[in-house]
């Protein structure tokens, strides 16, 4: 069986063709699946577990019919759902991983799964927000405001953030391949997947460490025309990274 990576899924409500890819991936993919691991973004937008619309209903009881099924459900928290918590993650029968965890295979190797947005070091006044948004204090603050008014202020800091992007540099948005090796050192791996930039590739990087030592880091695909999913076999340690149509999944 397979274990399945997916990122950057981006559900919002004015997104009803991706909404119903990804619960066909739920219906379809996943139950075939050993383990359903999501690197963050599944939300377009995720301002507290006290946002319970339909679409977020829907999608939670898509996700516990994987509970259901014996299916484990793993959550890592993307830039934009970083505010997802226990409650919503219970109600989807998900667990939720605290950064960088690793997983090991029947080989030997492991393999470092991570968002991704902590790979882009050269753009640091993102990684100053970051590390300003992920404060426990901020983000209790935020959360004891009205959902209206938590609304508001996502509005005006996403008009902000949508002129910072299309001014930025494309340097500010390449992944640091020195800290990808990092990470993958610190956590003894050989093997990372994240999301993020939503440039899907298999990346070969060449480690000099006594000897030549060959690491991989793969890149999941944001959904839009097409889905895109990692299937690792849990028996031969083979990966791959595959796009899906979203009407069949």
């Amino acid at each position: 069986m397979s274990i399945l990576f997916i990122s950057d899924v981006h559900l919002h409500n004015n997104k009803p063709k991706i909404i119903k890819g990804f619960l066909n991936f739920l219906r379809i993919q996943a139950t075939q699946a050993k383990a359903l691991y999501i690197l963050g973004d599944l939300f377009e937008i995720w301002l507290g577990d006290d946002n319970d619309n339909s679409m977020c209903i829907n999608i939670a009881k898509g996700l516990k019919s994987l509970n259901k099924k014996k299916i484990p459900c793993y959550f890592i928290r993307g830039n934009r759902d970083f505010l997802l918590g226990e409650k919503y993650a219970n109600a989807c029968g998900m667990i939720l991983l605290p950064d960088n965890p690793v997983l090991k295979l029947p080989s030997g190797k492991n393999i470092v799964i991570l968002h991704g947005d902590t790979l882009c070091i050269y753009d640091k006044p993102y990684q100053r927000l970051r590390v300003f948004l992920r404060c426990r204090i901020i983000q209790k603050l935020f959360l004891s405001l009205p959902l209206s008014v938590r609304f508001c202020i996502y509005n005006f800091m996403n008009s902000y953030v949508t002129r910072y992007n299309q001014s930025k540099s494309k340097n500010k948005l390449n992944i640091s391949t020195k800290k990808a090796i990092d990470i993958l050192m610190k956590n003894q791996s050989q093997i990372m997947i994240h999301g993020h930039t939503h440039q899907p590739a298999i990346h070969n990087i060449y480690f000099y460490k006594e000897k030549k030592i060959l690491l991989k880091r793969i890149v999941l695909g944001c959904w839009n025309r097409c889905g895109s999913v990692v299937r690792l076999d849990d028996k031969n340690d083979n990966i791959a990274l595959v796009n899906f149509p979203l009407d069949y999944s």
